[in-house]
């Protein structure tokens, strides 16, 4: 199976390494990354001859039509993921793209039926569900071990600038609503296990040299009357990314890549636990394409945490200063 990444920045890295370590026993095949596009031809070039892909350019058009290219995997900056998918699906390509699929609900819903009239495969990265300590999280809730009233999420760090986790400096500008947004609205929703009722959002004017919403608070209500707050911030000294689950049972605090609970660990991630779980997402991907079957994490599983942030957009649009309330629908799980 051969694949195309698109961008080579430092996630692009990470899912280029991660696909070869992607065995024989999969059921697509071994797979084989054919060719990067990038924005720059030298820096690609060099990408391409670091990482062994055989072809570089800049052309992504060319590369979509390029017959051997199965698929394609986009890590390009989030205001192009939803037209680079869309072309990519269009060239009769599976696509995996990076978080955010889209800056948009319309658009998400717009690329989830392209994929299905075409007959591809369309798989998103939202990668904190193949994280083992908050899969562990989210067993006890399926196994009835643990019956969730609440889920208190944690997003922020200090970037007030265009530099990357990795201290790479970029040439674009992050989004916190829809990027780390997604990030937490998807994983409060996956560890609550229930439909989202309504939404209400507040959203901080853009701010700062990087001319974005740097505070965000949004709050969800499910049709089990859980309650999910999520706390977003580019402002913050002390870096954090926690999730508080709160349960009739017990309570339990993902916090550093470790779950524990008040009697102590439960499951510690490790050092490798970030990279394992884009290794399972992107064979979890790859199977699916094997088997055509829909990805574990697809446009339609993601789409009730993207009306979430869309209800939140909404109310950035708006301009107001009361809390802007909506209803998200949810057909997917």
């Amino acid at each position: 199976m051969n694949l195309a990444l698109v961008g080579t920045g430092s996630i692009a890295r990470e899912h280029a390494l991660a696909i070869a370590t992607v065995g024989e026993d999969s059921s697509a095949g071994r797979p084989r990354l054919r060719a990067v596009v990038g924005r720059l031809a030298e820096p690609t070039a060099a990408f391409a001859r670091e990482l062994d892909i055989p072809l570089a350019g800049t052309d992504l058009d060319a590369v979509l039509a390029d017959p051997a290219i199965d698929a394609v995997v986009v890590c390009s900056p989030s205001e192009h993921h939803a037209d680079q998918t869309e072309r990519a699906l269009r060239a009769g390509k599976h696509v995996l793209c990076e978080i955010p699929l889209a800056l948009s609900l319309p658009d998400v819903d717009r690329l989830t039926a392209l994929a299905a009239a075409a007959g591809r495969r369309l798989g998103v990265c939202h990668t904190q569900r193949y994280h083992p300590a908050l899969q562990e999280a989210r067993h006890r809730v399926e196994r009835g071990a643990l019956h969730p009233t609440a889920v208190i999420a944690r997003y922020g760090f200090l970037r007030r600038e265009n530099v990357n986790w990795q201290g790479r400096r970029r040439s674009w500008t992050d989004n916190l609503l829809w990027h780390h947004g997604a990030h937490a609205v998807d994983t409060a929703l996956w560890l609550l296990d229930a439909s989202v009722a309504a939404v209400t959002a507040q959203v901080a004017p853009s701010s700062g040299a990087l001319g974005i919403p740097m505070e965000i608070g949004i709050t969800i209500r499910t049709t089990a009357d859980q309650i999910a707050t999520v706390a977003l911030s580019y402002n913050t000294h002390l870096p954090i990314q926690d999730y508080l689950l709160i349960g009739d049972e017990t309570t339990l605090l993902f916090d550093h890549g470790t779950l524990r609970g008040p009697d102590g660990d439960l499951v510690a991630g490790g050092d490798t636990a970030s990279r394992d779980a884009i290794i399972h997402q992107d064979a979890d991907f790859l199977a699916a394409v094997g088997e055509d079957r829909e990805p574990p994490i697809s446009g339609r599983t993601v789409r009730p945490a993207m009306a979430v942030l869309q209800a939140a957009q909404d109310a950035l649009d708006a301009d107001s200063s009361p809390p802007a309330r909506s209803t998200a629908a949810d057909d997917g799980s």
